[in-house]
């Protein structure tokens, strides 16, 4: 029997032993967890113009044949042509359509694009880049990842580094108060500035075109405020090759100048000024350009009123076609 002090002794050992082994257990390590990878950058491309939205849909819908992709400085558009059913052509007429409408828009230009080669013309009709001049732009979302939580040995290092990096390089004072430059937006007349350039550079290209085909006669027509930017690059441009223009119920495009009755006489070309006289403003209008032309002493002008048949487009159309080829037939200038 063992005696009273060899007990005590053993139990003392027996009670020890637990804590020794919890003493060289490893220590479990919190860890943090895994970070979430961050989502990419969620960018949506640019919605894409009106205009550039009808042009695709024309080549969708056209034949390959008709379609011409002309280049205007760094960009490429649609122009539709369809050549002259004659084995003499007469000539070329570049249509130039209206901020509303395209380059087969169905009130004018389409049905003149697809007539005038029965009465001897090669037709060339534009499309023209949205009124603004810009697509609106691409649109940016970018969702930050929540921080993970940290081991509190890794809260602790990461303390202890920024202690010591804030104590060696202290931040300027005022880098946290200091605003990034905000962009500078463009003004009115800067946009309206580079949404000119943009269809005259495509009117150029299209007369360059013509050229190409060896036209005997280059004529502009201009349907709506597409008759505005046909006289502006007269005006501007002065192309040697093109000696006739044609107005079809023209407009003045909002917030550009000069006017049509001052931009209009002082060309001195031949020009056929086609307008409804329905309406009341259209006819105050085309009186004013009536006026002005005759204080320039404009030599070949001559005005054309028509009645709008809203209830028969065909018959409107046909009307309007009859009166631009007898214009053609015998108020064309050579060049």
């Amino acid at each position: 029997m063992l005696s009273r002090h060899t007990a005590l002794a053993l139990s003392l050992l027996l009670l020890a032993a637990p804590l020794h082994a919890e003493e060289e257990a490893p220590t479990a390590t919190l860890e943090a967890p895994a970070a979430p990878a961050a989502p990419a950058e969620d960018v949506r491309a640019a919605l894409p113009e009106r205009s550039e939205a009808d042009a695709q849909a024309l080549e969708r819908q056209l034949e390959q044949k008709e379609q011409q992709q002309l280049k205007a400085g760094d960009q490429s558009f649609l122009a539709l042509w369809l050549p002259a059913n004659v084995g003499e052509p007469s000539g070329a007429v570049i249509l130039v359509p209206g901020e509303d409408g395209n380059a087969d828009g169905a009130q004018a230009v389409g049905p003149l694009r697809r007539k005038l080669p029965d009465a001897g013309w090669h037709s060339l009709s534009l499309s023209l880049p949205d009124p603004s001049g810009d697509a609106p732009p691409a649109r940016s979302t970018e969702i930050a990842a929540e921080p993970a939580p940290a081991s509190v040995d890794t809260a602790e290092a990461s303390a202890g580094e920024t202690a010591a990096e804030t104590t060696a390089q202290p931040a300027p004072a005022d880098a946290a108060t200091t605003p990034a430059p905000a962009p500078v937006a463009a003004t009115p007349e800067e946009l309206q500035k580079a949404h000119a350039e943009r269809v005259l550079a495509r009117i150029g290209s299209a007369i360059a075109f013509a050229e190409q085909q060896q036209a005997k006669s280059i004529v502009l027509l201009g349907h709506g405020s597409g008759a505005y930017w046909a006289a502006r690059y007269l005006a501007e441009r002065k192309p040697a090759s093109i000696r006739n223009l044609l107005l079809v119920a023209p407009s003045l495009p909002a917030g550009y100048t000069p006017p049509l009755d001052e931009l209009i006489p002082a060309l001195q070309l031949a020009t056929g000024d086609f307008y409804y006289k329905d309406l009341p403003a259209d006819r105050r209008a085309a009186l004013q350009r009536s006026q002005a032309s005759k204080r320039q002493k404009h030599p070949a002008y001559i005005q054309v009123a028509m009645k709008a048949l809203p209830g028969n487009r065909e018959a409107e159309q046909e009307q309007l076609y009859r009166r631009i080829r007898g214009w053609l037939s015998l108020k064309i200038q050579a060049n």
